[in-house]
């Protein structure tokens, strides 16, 4: 493999399933999509396909495809020729051609412009496409790997994605799972990270997680997933004084001196119309109300105590355990409203 590749860390069901279903996919030469949330590691999920595939020698070419203007997306993916527009001073090869006997990992994939994704479809149809500026055919062989966290037949339906290219590049579609379905990898990627950020700060003592970090990893849903864990855990480690790690901030724009009027917060708004405090309208069972409030309460709790477990329970006046009874029992609704 390249000396560029990372392999992916992970130990739970969920990760392992998913490792699995990518090396059987490498074997086959055919577009695949790659669905997951932001910081999921789809990067990582498209590399470990290429380099499991017989093209494995062969180029990866990556190109984010919301990181460039359309009128520039067209000739970064298939080349120019000199003089086609203003600043076209030589012919310039495009991603795809660069791509040739590898793979093009086309992440943002849904971000493409309509008149771009025609092209993309008569490559991926014909194995050829014009530069811009020229009429003249070139011959590429690609296989294309494409990333988003849309949803594209609802786009295509709405006429944003060409359904026939959809039906090209869909010949599997593999979702990446989330972080919060990978429990058990929490604390492991952790200490990873932490190990990693310990050595860049040139600390001997590799750091160590209190049963508080722990436990406030671990309730927290990770809607940024792998990468805001990550970015948690090296921001927990360089402020530490020493290896134990106790305090983690899950956003760092929160003031530490608290927030209140002036302070340009925006107080979020409940999205029901009923009273403030009140369990629900009248069209729900007690027992469904009593446990919206529950869900309600243990949120509120948890983001005023910034994810620490031992805390939220303090202000709602129960004990550890009792909080952690009840975080188990609701961390589906929990998990639910980060997503």
């Amino acid at each position: 493999m390249s000396e560029s590749y990372t392999e992916p860390l992970g130990q739970s069901n969920a990760f392992l399933d998913f490792q699995e279903t990518l090396s059987r996919a490498a074997e086959v030469d055919r577009p695949i999509l790659l669905i997951g949330e932001r910081g999921t590691g789809k990067e990582l999920a498209a590399a470990k396909l290429h380099y499991l595939s017989q093209r494995w020698r062969g180029p990866l070419v990556a190109l984010n495809c919301a990181a460039l203007a359309p009128t520039l997306l067209e000739s970064e993916l298939f080349g120019h020729e000199e003089g086609a527009f203003t600043g076209a001073h030589q012919r310039r090869t495009g991603r795809f051609e660069a791509a040739t006997e590898g793979s093009l990992f086309l992440d943002e994939i849904a971000q493409i412009p309509t008149e771009v994704q025609e092209k993309i479809l008569r490559v991926v149809e014909y194995g050829s496409f014009e530069r811009v500026g020229s009429s003249q055919p070139v011959q590429v062989d690609t296989r294309i790997i494409g990333a988003t966290n849309a949803d594209l037949p609802a786009l295509a339906r709405q006429g944003r994605f060409k359904l026939d290219l959809l039906d090209r590049l869909s010949f599997d579609v593999l979702f990446v799972p989330p972080l919060r379905r990978r429990e058990e990898d929490i604390l492991l990627l952790a200490n990873h990270f932490a190990a990693r950020m310990a050595h860049e700060l040139g600390r001997e003592a590799l750091p160590r997680f209190s049963r508080s970090a722990v436990a406030q990893m671990e309730s927290y849903p990770w809607p940024g997933n792998v990468r805001e864990l990550r970015n948690v855990v090296e921001r927990a480690v360089y402020r530490s004084d020493g290896p134990t790690v106790d305090e983690l901030v899950f956003d760092p724009f929160v003031p530490p001196f608290g927030t209140g009027a002036g302070d340009g917060i925006e107080a979020q708004v409940p999205s029901s119309s009923s009273p403030a405090g009140a369990p629900g309208g009248p069209d729900r069972s007690l027992e469904e109300a009593v446990r919206d409030l529950e869900v309600r309460m243990i949120r509120e709790s948890l983001v005023d105590a910034r994810y620490n477990q031992r805390q939220a329970a303090r202000t709602l006046g129960l004990t550890y355990h009792q909080f952690r009874g009840r975080w188990r029992k609701y961390r589906e609704e929990l998990a639910a409203e980060d997503e």
